[in-house]
């Protein structure tokens, strides 16, 4: 396992059994294998974010987002910057998104990565079943593509 500190620390969330929702599983795993041989990347994956990986956050130099997009165009991948936003107060255990866990990191350890990024693939459908609609199965590699350009952005020394 990698230590806990990432240079570039990629966070994908999604659920495998909702259709298109587990586009952002699908990719991690892809950059687990992609990027394995480089040191200063960290890939996590989860069904949803949760409060407890802001201290990952805290001490990543850049992080990655990966999750599906309901509000977007079917098939559409996006990388955006993302910065720290969203209420933090009250928090429960339930979904975060990008901007809350990064001010949940800034707030709880004071420290936010240097470079914050959001990829999001748009979901055509959400509904109970494993396996990817037609258009998500065809944005893959666009996704991969999107997920290397955003880690090279972070990290000027990856070889590719």
């Amino acid at each position: 396992m990698k230590s806990q500190t990432a240079r570039c620390l990629i966070l994908a969330c999604g659920n495998k059994l909702r259709s298109d929702d587990g586009v952002g599983l699908w990719l991690a795993h892809w950059a687990e294998e992609r990027f394995a041989a480089e040191s200063g990347v960290r890939v996590l994956s989860s069904q949803q974010w949760t409060p407890e990986l802001a201290q990952d956050i805290s001490q990543a130099e850049s992080v990655v987002f990966i999750d599906c997009a309901v509000d977007a165009t079917a098939g559409s991948v996006r990388v955006m910057a993302v910065e720290p936003g969203g209420e933090t107060a009250g928090l429960a255990t339930h979904h975060l998104d990008a901007s809350q866990l990064l001010s949940l990191s800034k707030e709880l350890y004071g420290a936010i990565p240097r470079t914050s990024l959001l990829l999001t693939v748009g979901a055509g459908s959400v509904e109970l079943r494993e396996g990817f609609s037609e258009v998500v199965h065809l944005a893959l590699p666009e996704a991969r593509a999107e997920l290397e350009r955003a880690v090279a952005r972070v990290l000027p020394d990856f070889t590719g």
